[in-house]
């Protein structure tokens, strides 16, 4: 093999290994082009292409850089957490408004949503209309807190939905955490609502 450039400040290039990576054309060209001293002048303008991958330093600030990302992207995601868990909440609230009402309408009888403390509630179907959970009706409890952990929550009232879809009574239920609150309504016309 042939050595072409300066030694000594790494602008040179080792002919074989060139020559493989090169089309024989433009190494033929490029080995046409001469200096005073009969040496190839286009080898000489192209660093050493036979060594391959990166240095420790490129690798170190590459890595530097993705941990000041993932550091950065982490910090945001925690603080966006209780947003989430807020609008959840309200999610998961609303959601099993309608589904009573829904049922109230589909059933054609009494569907109550009644909040026990800050976190619990329950869904009754009220198969006989008495405005009382009697041994035969479906209940089912929901805790807010089990997929929603720093959420609280208030209501005004406990809702009750008719088989026409209307609700017996207004009612506000508001969710609160450290990202703000969410304030979900019921109206008598049954129209479920949040409002931030």
């Amino acid at each position: 093999m042939q050595f072409y450039g300066d030694r000594n400040c790494g602008t040179g290039i080792l002919m074989g290994c060139y020559k493989k990576k090169v089309s024989p054309v433009l190494y033929d060209r490029m080995e046409s082009i001469k200096d005073g001293n009969g040496k190839g002048m286009g080898l000489l303008k192209i660093s050493l292409s036979c060594s391959r991958g990166f240095t420790l330093t490129e690798l170190l600030i590459v890595l530097g850089i993705m941990g000041v990302a993932l550091m950065l992207s982490a910090t945001w995601l925690s603080s966006q957490l209780p947003n989430w868990r807020l609008n959840g909440a309200a999610r998961q609230i609303v959601s099993d408004l309608l589904a009573a009402k829904m049922k109230a309408v589909v059933e054609r009888n009494r569907q109550r949503v009644i909040f026990q403390d800050d976190h619990r509630y329950m869904l009754l179907d009220d198969d006989n209309n008495n405005g009382k959970s009697d041994p035969d009706e479906h209940i089912e409890d929901r805790d807010i807190q089990e997929n929603y952990r720093d959420v609280m929550m208030t209501a005004s009232n406990n809702p009750s939905f008719l088989p026409r879809g209307t609700a017996s009574s207004l009612a506000s239920i508001t969710l609160s955490n450290s990202a703000g609150k969410r304030i979900i309504t019921v109206s008598i016309t049954g129209r479920v609502k949040v409002k931030s």
